[in-house]
C-alpha cells in the first residue's frame, strides 16, 4: 500500500488495512523515500470545519492502532519495491495538498504499471484511481485503465465538497484544477465504461454493503470515496482470497 508522506485519507488507508490484517494478510506500506512514518490528513482526524466532515470514529480508531504497526512506522521506498513479491496492490486516496507527491510521482506510476502487468489484484479508491489513470502500459502506450470499467471520486462529490468549504479552506478539496472524474474518463478508451454510482452521500460501515459502491472488473476493484471504504475493502479481500 503506497502512501504519501502526509495528507492521505484516514478512512481509505485504515479501513482496508484493518480488513486485510484481520484476515491474516501482511500489509507493507511504502512512501517515496521510506525514511519517515507517514501521517494522515490532520483535518480528517480533527474535523474539517467546526469538528465536522472528518473521518468516522471507527476508522479513526483503526488508524490509532495502525500507528503502532512496525510496517507502517518503517515503510519501504517506492523505488525499492519488487512488484513480483506481492499478491496485491492497494491505492488509497486523499485530496489535501500533500497527496500530489503520491499522485504525481513518475516512479510510483512506473511501479504500478509493472505490478499491473502481473494480472494480480489491484484496488484503488477515490483519488487513488488517478495513479492508475496516469500509469502507462508499456505494451499499449496507453493508461493501464484504458480498457477497464472503473469508478473514482465523482465530479458531483468533489464539486460539492469544494463549494461547501472554499469560503474557509480555499482549494483544500480541489487537489488539481481538473476534476478527478474528468481525468479518469479521459484515460479510458470508452467513456461509457466509467461508473459514476448513485447520487448518495450515505456511508457504508461494518456489517453492511447496502450503502457502499464498488466496481469489480476482473482482478481490479475501484470505489469512489471514504463512504465506500468498507465495501471496497471487502471486495479487495475477496479478490485476494
Amino acid at each position: 500500500m503506497p502512501v504519501p508522506d502526509i495528507d492521505f485519507d484516514v478512512t481509505e488507508v485504515a479501513v482496508p488495512w484493518h480488513h486485510l490484517a484481520e484476515r491474516g494478510f501482511e500489509v507493507v506500506f511504502a512512501t517515496e523515500s521510506g525514511t519517515t512514518t507517514p501521517v494522515a490528513d490532520p483535518r480528517l482526524l480533527d474535523g474539517v470545519i467546526f469538528g465536522r466532515l472528518g473521518a468516522a470514529d471507527e476508522p479513526r480508531a483503526f488508524y490509532r492502532r495502525l500507528l503502532d504497526e512496525e510496517s507502517y512506522r518503517h515503510p519501504v521506498p517506492w523505488d525499492a519495491v519488487d512488484p513480483s513479491t506481492f499478491d496485491g496492490l492497494l491505492l488509497p486516496g486523499g485530496h489535501a495538498p500533500g497527496m500530489r507527491q503520491y499522485l504525481g510521482s513518475s516512479v510510483l506510476q512506473q511501479q504500478v504499471a509493472r505490478f499491473w502487468e502481473l494480472d494480480r489484484p489491484v484496488g484503488a479508491i477515490c483519488h487513488g484511481v488517478l495513479v492508475l489513470a496516469r500509469a502507462v502500459d508499456d505494451r499499449t502506450g496507453r493508461s493501464v485503465l484504458a480498457a477497464r470499467r472503473t469508478t473514482c471520486l465523482p465530479k458531483f462529490m468533489e464539486r460539492s465538497a469544494y463549494l461547501a468549504t472554499a469560503w474557509r479552506l480555499g482549494s483544500y478539496y480541489r487537489t488539481y484544477p481538473t476534476y478527478v472524474e474528468d481525468e479518469v474518463v479521459a484515460a479510458l478508451d470508452d467513456p461509457s465504461t466509467f461508473a459514476r454510482g448513485p447520487r448518495s452521500l450515505q456511508r457504508d460501515g461494518a456489517g453492511t454493503d447496502t450503502r457502499g459502491f464498488a466496481v469489480v472488473d476482473g482482478n481490479y476493484v475501484s470505489a469512489r470515496w471514504p463512504g465506500d471504504a468498507y465495501t471496497f475493502s471487502r471486495r479487495f479481500c475477496e479478490l485476494l482470497g
